[in-house]
């Protein structure tokens, strides 16, 4: 299940005319007895809210004041989040001649026309107030408070993340709200503004599309939706067109395969920080001791101690925690047992809470070989899994029937293709090529007739390792030599820092030599393998003899800099 909780603005959303129908309370019901859970989130006061909807027991927990205030319905708890603004500020507003004052524990509302005297007030005594409108009513909170802010501390204290919330309003301050959320609806009555830039738009208005939205999740957890989601989907790798390609955010199984030194623990790494950055819980599951280092998770087990299954539910309860679980310690003949130990208890903390998102499994034919005697692939939910090997026949033909899609790097593809092909029962694909360089990938989703060629992400700290040799290392065999049309000079630049003195240096002749026959440009997409780098440069050469020397001298200097940490 990808939604486990719904967050609903009340007024003219849930409500009709101030009014919670008793279909919709039905409808929330149903909701409920489904596992998921309810979020009202209102710029009401629970003071106002209480006289029209006195039973709230539908909601584990109420948004009130626009994200300001927390309410508990089972026990009547209130917890403000944020320090109200000064008494001196609603003083000042009744001098201005606003007297239709509503004052809560944090927030102060009005109604149009009084957004020019709430203006003058905050200015006059130099607040760090925000104004925000909601159909002709005016709310003044503390700056960066809103329904986004309070949703994330009501979803902080149930255990979730916004990953797993669907949001659904209609008006000007709920922008925010479905921004912040997985999946963003406006009811049909919504403002244009916020319908523009739903992912879905409901048939119905008010109560009404709120219970369709709510029959739809009970339908399929709206997987009918997930074209309209790309935006959360995970980048793998570029085209050679420069498009990007991605994994699917939810609902894939996929296999990572090919021969070892291939780039395979760089590419989990590079994947599992644009999960950490999107706010995707990850965990890793590590026979080799491989990802100690990825950053902003939390390693369970070393090289002396084993992990257990309790240390790791302990921290998946943190909805902000990624982890790797380093099973360094335990013997290779321990591992499926280990294996099977934690992945229903995985499996049942994900269909409870909806993480970790993610679950990725190095060196997999270590956790679910193919043999007789695994049978933690034969139960259980496989979507959002990515399994790394060497060989596919090496894991369990069960595990890898789950598998839709397949990225393969090295030296020998046609090898991995047919070995899966081989246990999934499928022809393989067409591929083109005979192996692929470190960096290289081959992606194919299942039913596809050709697998497509990318240049796989790096990480961060690759990147920046990368950055550095490129600049000022010894690139050895892949220097750059000035030789000069006439083949009279062999200087060589091991690098771009000493690239750029040279190029300072050489005469004008042999910098337009290698610049007109692309040498230049065949350096930096074979050698530097940057190839914005080497399109910019080559866009010089198209432009021919309408720059100077000089001027493409500077231009490619630019370029450079741009890119890369400059020599002084």
């Amino acid at each position: 299940m990808r939604y486990h909780v719904l967050a609903s603005d009340y007024d003219e959303t849930l409500a009709t005319h101030g009014q919670l129908p008793d279909s919709t309370r039905k409808a929330l019901e149903r909701l409920r007895r489904s596992g998921r859970q309810a979020v009202l989130v209102t710029g009401r006061r629970v003071d106002d809210l209480l006289p029209s909807c006195p039973d709230l027991s539908p909601f584990e927990v109420v948004v009130a004041e626009n994200g300001a205030v927390l309410y508990r319905p089972a026990t009547k708890e209130r917890r403000v989040l944020t320090e109200p603004p000064p008494a001196a500020f609603v003083e000042r507003l009744r001098a201005l001649g606003v007297n239709d004052l509503a004052v809560g524990q944090v927030v102060v509302a009005t109604w149009q026309p009084h957004e020019s005297a709430v203006l003058t007030a905050i200015r006059e005594l130099g607040l760090e107030l925000q104004v925000i409108f909601n159909k002709g009513a005016v709310m003044v909170l503390p700056s960066g408070v809103n329904k986004a802010t309070g949703l994330a501390a009501a979803l902080s204290a149930l255990g979730y993340s916004p990953h797993e919330a669907v949001a659904v309003g209609d008006a000007e301050n709920d922008h925010a709200l479905l921004a912040f959320c997985e999946c963003g609806v406006a009811v049909q009555n919504a403002l244009p503004t916020l319908k523009e830039r739903a992912d879905l738009v409901t048939r119905a208005e008010r109560s009404a599309g709120v219970e369709e939205l709510i029959g739809r999740l009970l339908e399929n957890d709206l997987a009918d939706l997930s074209p309209a989601l790309a935006r959360h989907d995970i980048p793998i790798g570029t085209a050679r067109s420069g498009a990007v390609e991605t994994l699917p955010a939810y609902g894939s199984t996929t296999l990572l395969a090919g021969t070892s030194g291939a780039g395979k623990s760089t590419l989990v790494t590079a994947f599992a920080e644009q999960l950490g950055e999107r706010g995707y819980q990850f965990c890793i599951l590590d026979p080799e001791g491989d990802y100690s280092g990825v950053p902003g998770a939390a390693v369970v087990g070393d090289r002396q101690s084993a992990p257990t299954v309790a240390e790791v539910l302990k921290l998946l309860e943190l909805a902000t925690a990624h982890l790797v679980v380093n099973l360094v310690a335990i013997g290779i003949e321990n591992r499926p047992a280990f294996f099977e130990e934690l992945l229903p208890q995985l499996q049942g903390f994900r269909a409870r809470r909806g993480r970790p998102h993610f679950i990725i499994l190095d060196e997999t034919h270590h956790l679910a070989g193919n043999d007789a005697r695994s049978s933690a692939a034969r139960s259980g939910d496989w979507s959002n899994v990515l399994l790394v090997t060497v060989h596919p026949k090496h894991v369990s033909d069960a595990l890898l029937a789950h598998v839709d899609t397949l990225l393969v790097l090295g030296a020998a593809p046609a090898e991995t293709f047919s070995e899966f092909a081989a246990s999934v029962g499928e022809q393989p694909p067409a591929l083109g090529v005979g192996s692929l360089d470190v960096g290289e990938l081959l992606l194919w989703r299942r039913g596809e007739r050709e697998a497509r060629p990318l240049r796989t992400i790096e990480p961060a700290t690759e990147r920046k390792r990368h950055a550095r040799k490129y600049a000022a290392g010894d690139l050895e065999d892949c220097s750059f030599y000035f030789r000069g049309p006439k083949n009279e000079l062999n200087l060589r630049a091991q690098n771009l820092q000493v690239f750029l003195q040279m190029a300072d240096g050489v005469d004008d002749a042999t910098w337009r030599h290698h610049l007109e026959r692309g040498d230049y440009v065949r350096w930096m997409r074979e050698c530097i393998k940057d190839e914005g780098l080497a399109d910019e440069v080559a866009g010089l050469v198209r432009e021919g003899g309408q720059l100077s020397p000089r001027e493409t001298r500077a231009a490619v200097r630019g370029a450079i800099e741009r890119r890369y940490t400059a020599p002084a």
